[in-house]
């Protein structure tokens, strides 16, 4: 037996070495994935103690215990899922830290939930199905868990996928799925299903055509002025003022409006004075930061970034109030129905309102920052401005479909403005923009009288001299250079896809649900 040189050995050695390190490497990374799954069980089973304190565990109280810790498993996926459209553009355009975003989200929307959160719930989730044609009360329980079940199952899912979908109709595709199980396809409200399926086109081409025509604006007055900082310190002030006044008329009508729905000639004054104490105040910023900045573009975005953060924090105080019902409405429905007090509307308790504000802000910090970085950093690439214009357009769209009433999703509108951002930046290279500052450059080179020796096509092209493309390069890599994308088609075609089967593949599991339920649990078959 002959034995190995030393320096072989040693060698072999280093090797095996650097194999362990890599295996504990990879099991330590393992078991961190597993701390949010952890954490996530021991938020459920608080859940299951405290609605067992509160319902005891005789006279069909175990199905409300079930109930409330589906409606938490609920919650989770909201916040994991839903939340990211709110901060992502935050994030993704470096105005706030991961940690911040989590940190401002998670307050935010748990005071959205509880100061604001709905008192009343209808029992049937947007009147997709009429309650008169279910009857039985076992019937109608088994018929809001299953739902409740099946739209969190696909939140879960559309959360490992990285696609954000609206909750919203996560939980409307179980209402449906599981009341046409239930009572046939005569108890679904068809007219209303179809609204909703229009939204699917509505809600992101509004969304992507206001974040557009916004960053059109803004680069038009500011961006491409000669003197950005006078073109700031003169429209600055008046965009964040608009901004102000229509995040407070949202404010007011989406995260307030179970507290207080005021006329609309009053929500109009207060918008009008919004915008006039916002415009003075704004104004005077501006006018002591403007000395101190630089004429280029990163400059003037550092005007926009406080405003992006406080307009984030606003959305998440406006969903938090809206679309935590999307998990406790179910659930309180289910509460009502066991306890014999089934009818068209019903009172949340605080105790259920706690469960949904709990579980939104734990979804979204312990899952939330896989959609965050998704929206705000891997659909397109944001910078402040960009990103203002998709919380401006944002909050301005929901606004403007809610007073037309049109059925629209926030997410939808939210996610379609990042696209829109990202399209419009693509269409402004391809027509030249690239080619128009190279133009100026050469203006500017002129003025200054510096001689140089132009090519032909100098002229035509826009290309400054020593920069002109290659003739041996290949004329169809120059072609891709002036046409490169920059959304990334695979995250769009991928979201889209998941946004057409939300309602139909949550009412498909909620339907299973169902039929599983019903069967198997004593008390649901009807």
């Amino acid at each position: 037996m002959t034995l190995l040189p030393s320096a072989l050995r040693k060698r072999a050695l280093d090797k095996d070495l650097k194999k362990i390190v890599a295996l504990e490497a990879i099991g330590h990374q393992g078991g961190l994935r597993l701390v949010p799954l952890g954490l996530s069980l021991v938020f459920l089973a608080l859940v299951f103690v405290m609605t067992a304190g509160h319902t005891g565990v005789d006279q069909g109280a175990w199905l409300i215990v079930a109930a409330a810790v589906i409606g938490g498993y609920m919650a989770l996926n909201i916040g994991a899922n839903d939340v990211a459209n709110n901060m992502a553009p935050a994030v993704g355009a470096r105005a706030l830290s991961m940690g911040g975003a989590l940190l401002v989200a998670a307050v935010c929307e748990a005071a959205g939930a509880l100061i604001a959160g709905a008192d009343v719930v209808s029992t049937v989730s947007k009147g997709i199905i009429d309650p008169a044609a279910v009857g039985d009360r076992g019937v109608f329980v088994a018929l809001m868990m299953a739902a409740l079940l099946g739209a969190a199952l696909w939140l879960n899912l559309a959360t490992w996928l990285e696609a954000p979908v609206s909750t919203t109709h996560s939980i409307v595709g179980g209402v449906l799925g599981a009341g046409l199980a239930a009572a046939g396809f005569g108890a679904a409200n068809w007219p209303v299903m179809g609204a909703i399926a229009a939204s699917w086109v509505v809600s992101p081409m509004l969304g992507g055509l206001a974040a557009a025509a916004m960053l059109a604006l803004l680069d038009r007055l500011i961006i491409q002025a000669d003197d950005r900082v006078a073109a700031a310190r003169r429209w600055v002030p008046v965009v964040v003022a608009v901004t102000a006044a229509a995040f407070s008329a949202y404010l007011v009508q989406k995260g307030l409006s179970k507290v207080w729905r005021p006329p609309l000639w009053m929500l109009a004054l207060l918008a009008a004075g919004v915008f006039a104490v916002a415009l003075v105040a704004v104004g005077r910023l501006v006018a002591r930061q403007a000395p101190a900045l630089d004429n280029s573009k990163k400059a003037i975005g550092t005007l926009f970034t406080a405003p992006l953060i406080v307009a984030a924090a606003l959305l998440s105080f406006a969903h938090g109030a809206n679309d935590v019902a999307n998990a406790i409405g179910p659930l309180a429905a289910i509460a009502a129905a066991v306890q014999g007090a089934a009818g068209a509307k019903v009172v949340v308790p605080g105790w259920i309102m706690l469960i949904g504000a709990a579980g939104i802000s734990l979804g979204l910090a312990l899952f939330g920052p896989r959609l965050i970085r998704m929206v705000g950093e891997k659909i397109t690439k944001l910078n402040p401005v960009r990103a203002f214009c998709v919380a401006l357009s944002a909050a301005v769209t929901v606004l403007a479909a809610s007073a037309l009433g049109l059925p629209v999703s926030s997410t939808h509108i939210a996610v379609g403005a990042v696209f829109g951002v990202g399209l419009a930046r693509e269409r402004h290279a391809r027509r030249g923009g690239h080619i128009r500052r190279q133009a100026r450059l050469n203006e500017a080179a002129r003025a200054t009288a510096i001689e140089v020796e132009v090519p032909p096509r100098a002229t035509a092209d826009g290309w400054l001299p020593g920069l002109e493309p290659d003739p041996a390069q290949d004329p169809l890599t120059i072609r891709k250079a002036a046409k490169r994308r920059l959304v990334r088609r695979r995250h769009l075609l991928t979201i889209a896809a998941a946004w057409l089967v939300t309602v139909p593949l949550s009412a498909v599991i909620s339907a299973l649900l169902f039929l599983a339920m019903v069967r198997l649990v004593p008390g649901l078959e009807g």
